[in-house]
């Protein structure tokens, strides 16, 4: 499959690609001209500088960058956010940076071009929307979080 992308006037950085040929995502950079900080509790917008064609029945899925989430508690907002098929606008990032890390007195310091997320394309299935008045019965029926009793 090929995945047709327009580069923005703001884009920074090498051209999007796979880090290895096993990478189930390729990372996305901060399309910013100069750095942004991102504070514990903070919830930034943080632009890529590209938009894509995605093919009709697949979707982008942005997720957070394990050595970000490990060091940083930085996290995407919406994880997996998606990106569907028929958007042709630029690709943003929504990033949070969870408060129980170390350095709670410091600022994340994002730079033009670094890697703030991956993307993943992925296979979605529309189904048919059907009203209707009863459902089947299961034996955990209408119990909610934690009812299976796994924790």
């Amino acid at each position: 499959m090929k995945l047709n992308i327009k580069y923005l006037d703001n884009y920074v950085g090498e051209p999007l690609s796979y880090a290895t040929p096993g990478s189930a995502g390729f990372d996305l950079r901060a399309a910013i001209s100069n750095k942004i900080e991102l504070w514990h509790n903070d919830n930034i917008i943080v632009p890529c500088g590209f938009s894509v064609a995605i093919p009709e029945g697949y979707e982008m899925q942005i997720r957070p960058r394990s050595g970000l989430a490990a060091k940083y508690g930085v996290t995407v907002t919406n994880s997996p956010g998606t990106i569907d098929s028929d958007y042709r606008g630029e690709i943003k990032v929504i990033l949070y940076r969870l408060s129980v890390f170390d350095g709670i007195g410091e600022a994340l310091v994002i730079n033009p071009g670094d890697r703030i997320a991956q993307a993943v394309i992925s296979p979605i299935n529309q189904v048919e929307l059907i009203s209707v008045d009863t459902l089947e019965d299961t034996e955990r029926s209408s119990g909610g979080f934690g009812s299976s009793g796994v924790q």
